[in-house]
């Protein structure tokens, strides 16, 4: 194990024919890290099924709530399969504590239980996608520039109503601040006046890695935009339930709900972080 900056670089020797693949990143909960196995066809981690590119790169995301010691299972062209174990680190989680929050917001009415599932519904599909793109790998940028006004993870207290922790990043900025895609990608939702999000754009960058931003005061793209990192996708509000304007950044990967800062810090396709 060899320590560069804040990632940790593994390699993991995984068959007798000294076949190796790498990986890089923070092994920690909400994070992200990216590998390198060439000679395999697929990552198999936490139940799920994860592609690995023509040059033999691959991408695996921790819950918030990961835990313990998880395998990695790595499957070659013949379907043989080699696992590895490794001990995820915990991350400590900070407290949320927001008043002045809409009470309907925190305490939703009969009625408004059929928008959340709507909301709910649009989302789980957006994220759903599984395109063969690879624009994740040029790597990511800020979508805008502020203050972090609520962390990834954070446990949530709204109006002294215990929440569920928080599934993003907020970045309190003005209203009507541009908003940029945080990565090449392609739009696979556009929804205004959501529940809880408000108006919200997701970005699919490939290989089941998605990008969320909610509470948009507007929205300057529409489903089936190619768009390019630093392209303006819309602008910050304060729709949805929020307290004051900002943006939520979120991220996924094949549904598992991550850290968007760690995409700041993945390596790009010409700077890996780890060598064979």
């Amino acid at each position: 194990m060899k320590i560069r900056g804040t990632y940790l670089i593994f390699s993991l020797l995984l068959s007798l024919d000294c076949h190796a693949a790498d990986i890089c990143g923070k092994k920690a909960q909400g994070e992200i890290m990216q590998g390198h196995a060439p000679g395999y066809r697929e990552v198999i981690f936490k139940n799920k099924t994860h592609k690995i590119s023509p040059d033999g790169r691959f991408i695996i995301a921790f819950e918030r709530d990961n835990a313990g010691r998880e395998p990695l299972t790595l499957v070659d062209k013949d379907g043989k399969k080699i696992t590895y174990k490794f001990k995820v680190d915990k991350t400590q989680w900070d407290i949320q504590n927001l008043k002045g929050v809409q009470p309907r917001k925190v305490t939703p009415s009969p009625e408004d239980n059929a928008a959340i599932e709507k909301e709910r519904k649009l989302i789980r599909t957006a994220l759903a996608e599984d395109k063969a793109d690879l624009f994740w790998q040029k790597g990511f940028i800020r979508p805008v520039d502020g203050r972090i006004s609520g962390n990834f993870g954070g446990q949530r207290i709204m109006n002294g109503k215990k929440m569920n922790p928080h599934a993003g990043m907020d970045i309190a900025a003005p209203e009507g601040t541009p908003i940029k895609a945080a990565a090449d990608g392609i739009i696979t939702l556009t929804a205004p006046e959501l529940f809880y999000s408000g108006n919200v754009v997701v970005i699919d960058h490939g290989y089941g890695l998605q990008t969320i931003y909610a509470h948009l005061s507007r929205i300057d793209v529409k489903k089936g935009d190619k768009v390019k990192q630093g392209d303006i996708i819309g602008k910050v509000g304060r729709t949805g339930r929020v307290t004051g304007p900002h943006l939520h950044w979120g991220a996924s990967l094949r549904g598992t709900k991550f850290n968007p800062q760690s995409l700041l810090n993945m390596p790009k396709t010409d700077n890996f972080c780890f060598n064979l």
